[in-house]
């Protein structure tokens, strides 16, 4: 981390990496894993990984976390608690694309958000670049298809995920508003506060709905969400928000398809079509026009 913690660019885009897979390993598995348990144990795991190197760097920032407490509890709350609980209990009843094609509509919300609560201007340039990386994202998604986006109906499963999506985009917008705290101090201080917030919606999941079973199977998807879109992409995602900006951070979510793509050609044998290759383009031309000073 110390060698990359002055490239946001490459820290957002390894962020949106391991992001990919978690989308993909809350559908795939959505049967086996009761949502708000995967939730939980996510952030459980992850915070007790965490802490222990936290721990110098908690004693030091204590008092700067206690007298910031209301922000910092806003975003475990936004960023650790919502977004994921919500977005894996939307998995359990809509499609991937679904899935996809809201988390697409997240750079713009961070734009609207920022503006809002902050009044941040967006340039002309900007603005052209999140329509044209968002057109790439949707192509990617429909599989080049208009009747495909024409096709999809709306249920429950959507509007849960897109109240997660908005709780994400208020979370990356406010990240200005941290303590200045060693980056560990501050995921471990978010990670245990999330989980403690999860903890009666687990109780009630486990009481009343399904019970986590843990197989090979599932221990591996929650050993994979607990350290790599976790920790890792927290640590890279938050750092990329200091040094570039909500609004150009946000557009790196548009990485999610063509890194979703990518990965069901490389392991599941998938070809390489000509809406990839279309959607990648306009994807990174997106990203350059609005990243562009």
């Amino acid at each position: 981390m110390r060698k990359f913690k002055d490239r946001p660019y490459l820290l957002l885009t390894l962020a949106v990496l391991f992001w990919s897979g978690n989308f993909i390993l809350g559908r795939a598995f959505h049967n086996e894993i009761p949502p708000v348990a995967l939730s939980f144990w996510r952030w459980v795991g992850a915070a007790l990984l965490v802490t222990v190197p936290a721990l110098p760097h908690l004693r030091r920032d204590r008092r700067a976390l206690y007298q910031h407490w209301q922000v910092i509890l806003l975003l475990a709350t936004l960023g650790i608690a919502a977004f994921n609980t919500l977005a894996y209990s939307g998995l359990q009843y809509t499609e991937a694309i679904n899935a996809f094609l809201l988390q697409s509509l997240m750079p713009v919300l961070i734009v609207l958000l920022s503006f809002m609560l902050f009044r941040e201007r967006v340039t002309k340039l900007q603005i052209v670049g999140i329509l044209v990386s968002l057109c790439g994202a949707v192509a990617i998604i429909a599989r080049g298809e208009i009747k495909i986006l024409f096709s999809l109906s709306i249920n429950r499963g959507d509007l849960l995920v897109f109240t997660a999506i908005v709780c994400y985009a208020g979370y990356t917008v406010m990240l200005r508003k941290r303590p200045d705290v060693h980056p560990l101090a501050f995921i471990a201080t978010t990670f245990w506060l999330g989980s403690l917030i999860i903890v009666p919606f687990y109780l009630w999941e486990t009481l009343t709905v399904a019970t986590l079973e843990l197989n090979p199977a599932t221990m591996m998807v929650i050993g994979y969400v607990m350290v790599f879109p976790s920790i890792i992409s927290y640590l890279c995602y938050n750092r990329g928000v200091e040094l570039v900006g909500a609004n150009r951070a946000g557009l790196f979510i548009h990485l999610m398809p063509v890194f979703g793509s990518l990965m069901a050609v490389f392991f599941l044998g998938e070809i390489f079509c000509w809406y990839h290759g279309l959607g990648i383009t306009l994807i990174g031309l997106g990203i350059y026009l609005a990243t562009r000073k």
